[in-house]
């Protein structure tokens, strides 16, 4: 296999603009890196704007690990019209008059989607259905059932209100497990007080400890000067351990260790070199160390 043209390794975080899809920031990523070997941590739909954490070269193995993460989303809901989409992209139905509704039965309904909820995806979306995407069906017009999920939503607080008759449009902060369709937060809601609802308006503000003040533009994106280490990466979403050099060539061989001092994990815990360079994701297991994903030996050692 021919190797990528830039060999660097990280984590990019881009603000994606509205009106391109997911895969347009990483194909243009792709050109701009100078690499094939680019992958992304979660999509966002065209409309949607914000935070799109993007891996590169052997970076790219701690997307795994990424894509579990809490978000937070800024949003506006409409109430008064609903959308077979569940946003303002799909066929939009009647309006009916939401102007009588009040605002402690909006903080009511908005408290029944609070905590950990039970809920049924867009048929729009990218889940997959017989190995065909919900959207594709959909859009060939056949009826798309999802099975629903059960999503946390640990914050959704209205920041404004404004009613334009017929309507209702909430600009709302949503905190929410990996998995929840802010979309479907807004039909849900609609529903519920019996007028409709759909998104008009989308932009994640965060993924895990990762903020969309950080990201770049595609335009003034520099890759190589916005690269995010493999280390400073695992290091901010796992404990971390530095090992001696003998400790890094025994697992970068896939020899299991044996570590004083370590306790036995739930989850990973960032392996680094001498040097600060990231060797791999451990399990700690008693006495016992193993590497769940190791990073190339020419990253971690001189």
């Amino acid at each position: 296999m021919k190797p990528p043209t830039n060999p660097a390794s990280g984590i990019l975080l881009v603000d994606k603009p509205q009106g391109i899809t997911s895969h347009d920031v990483v194909a243009r990523t792709r050109k701009l890196a100078g690499t094939r070997k680019i992958g992304h941590a979660g999509t966002l739909d065209p409309m949607a704007t914000g935070l799109l954490v993007l891996g590169m070269n052997s970076s790219t193995r701690l997307l795994t690990f990424m894509v579990g993460l809490g978000k937070e989303y800024s949003a506006t809901i409409r109430l008064g019209q609903s959308s077979d989409t569940d946003d303002a992209e799909g066929t939009l139905g009647e309006a009916v008059d939401a102007s009588a509704i009040g605002d402690d039965q909006i903080a009511a309904g908005i408290a029944r989607l609070t905590g950990e909820i039970s809920q049924v995806p867009s048929s729009f979306s990218a889940i997959k259905v017989d190995g065909k995407r919900a959207y594709a069906l959909a859009r060939a017009g056949e009826d798309v059932e999802l099975k629903s999920r059960t999503v946390t939503i640990s914050a959704f607080e209205v920041l404004a209100t404004r009613r334009s008759a017929p309507f209702i449009d909430l600009d709302v902060r949503v905190e929410c497990s990996s998995g929840t369709y802010i979309r479907a937060l807004a039909r849900d809601l609609g529903d519920a007080l019996g007028v409709g609802g759909h998104l008009t308006a989308l932009r994640r503000s965060r993924v895990g400890p990762f903020d969309v003040a950080d990201a770049a533009t595609l335009e003034t994106l520099v890759v190589n000067d916005r690269l995010l280490s493999p280390a400073s990466v695992a290091t901010a979403l796992f404990p971390s351990h530095t090992l001696d050099g003998q400790d890094v060539i025994d697992l970068v061989h896939g020899k299991r260790l044996t570590v004083e001092g370590l306790e036995s994990t739930a989850g990973p815990i960032a392996g680094l070199g001498p040097d600060g360079r990231l060797v791999g994701l451990l399990e700690v297991r008693g006495s016992t160390v193993r590497a769940i994903v190791n990073f190339p030996t020419d990253e971690v050692l001189e």
